[in-house]
């Protein structure tokens, strides 16, 4: 046994975590793409089982009131919040990724207020979001600026309405500094809605602590709630009032089954939501959950930095001097919970790796990226991960 498999076996002895490994659904296959897809929790299956087979299937239209369904959004919203360091209240869960980004946005411009008509998006945000941001500011009147985050203290002006960022690079996994951008663009006067897909789960987010006016954000990556699972829009206390959906439906309706002709939104982060929820997989969510019981999000980031520490320690040991290139930042405030690596043939190197029993993914055109999701992942993995990567590229 090498160094570091020795190494990685006394670590996985020492984990606090290493017992949440047993809650998932997993195999001998080494999973580094949860930044993509999150593993199966065990419990999900025999909750979707029940929600079919007893909720939809014998109490029916009663599961809206008896079976708690149609608080499920808010409920749901309450459970992800200490997640991300939000007060209960403030998280509504619902919709995709796609159409919550959609309705932060044009509802930014709108408090932003009257003589704001310019859009700052994150220069290098994963392209669904500069497609959302092009289309709300078609709507809005506004004009579209894209900027890099570091660019953003220097473009906002008096002109900017709203500005839309990532909290952690898609593609490289670097970190942005969230508290020090979100008091920028708010000393402004503008608002700042983040994108938390690949945060939210991995590292501490501090909504509240660092005064994030909109948020959004997916539930299937480190989260675990399964393929397509609802996202959630947080919408901070002080802002709820005057935030004006341009989405409204007969879900955020203060009275949805009065049926009335005029609308009129319902009180606080219900404000957000628009039909009928997808119960289904909104249940499923819930379930997925649940393996966060007794877990520190603190703690979540300590394994995580120490994983992706481990892996590029390894990758520099095992792999050939000069074959990859680490795009991810060594720093640990600029660093996500995944690790990239640049090399030309990436394509064909994770297809092989996947192969061979190390799931991870690829970008185009050169970037291989590892997720490392802490509740399951181990030391023995990551050493495991290394060594294959580097036969695989001699």
């Amino acid at each position: 046994m090498s160094g570091l498999s020795a190494r990685a076996v006394t670590s996985d002895a020492d984990d606090p975590l290493a017992g949440k490994r047993s809650a998932f659904v997993l195999d001998d296959v080494v999973y580094l793409d949860g930044n993509s897809l999150g593993a199966l929790p065990a419990g999900v299956p025999g909750r979707v089982e029940d929600v079919v087979r007893r909720q939809w299937g014998e109490l029916r239209i009663r599961s809206w009131e008896e079976s708690g369904w149609w608080t499920a959004p808010e409920r749901i919203g309450d459970r992800i919040a200490p997640l991300v360091g939000a007060a209960p209240g403030q998280i509504v869960v619902g919709d995709s990724t796609s159409v919550n980004v959609f309705k932060a946005l044009v509802a930014a411009v709108r408090i932003a207020g009257d003589g704001r008509d310019e859009i700052l998006v994150d220069a290098t945000t994963f392209p669904t979001d500069g497609y959302i941001a092009e289309s709300a500011a078609r709507m809005t009147g506004c004009s579209l600026r894209a900027v890099t985050p570091a660019e953003v203290p220097g473009a906002l002006s008096g002109r900017t309405a709203a500005v839309l960022l990532n909290h952690v690079d898609y593609r490289t996994g670097r970190l942005y500094d969230l508290p020090g951008l979100t008091a920028t663009v708010r000393a402004a006067g503008a608002v700042a809605v983040w994108d938390l897909c690949h945060s939210a789960g991995a590292l501490p987010v501090g909504l509240d602590e660092h005064g994030v006016d909109l948020a959004v954000g997916c539930t299937y990556k480190y989260l675990n709630g399964g393929p397509g699972s609802p996202a959630y829009l947080y919408v901070r206390a002080g802002l709820q009032d005057r935030f004006d959906s341009p989405l409204p439906g007969w879900n955020s309706h203060v009275e949805p089954f009065g049926m009335r002709g005029a609308y009129e939104p319902a009180s606080g982060a219900l404000r957000g939501r628009v039909g009928t929820p997808d119960i289904l997989s909104m249940l499923a969510l819930e379930a997925a959950l649940e393996v966060w019981d007794g877990v520190s999000i603190e703690a979540v980031r300590e394994k995580s930095l120490a994983l992706t520490d481990f892996f590029l320690e390894c990758v520099a040991e095992y792999v050939p001097r000069g074959r990859v290139e680490s795009v991810t930042p060594v720093a640990h405030e600029e660093r996500g919970s995944q690790v990239a690596l640049r090399c030309p043939d990436a394509g064909d190197v994770m297809k092989r790796l996947i192969e061979r029993g190390v799931v991870g993914d690829f970008r185009a055109p050169d970037v291989l990226r590892f997720g490392f999701t802490p509740l399951y992942v181990g030391f023995v993995d990551v050493e495991r991960a290394a060594r294959v990567l580097a036969e695989e590229l001699r």
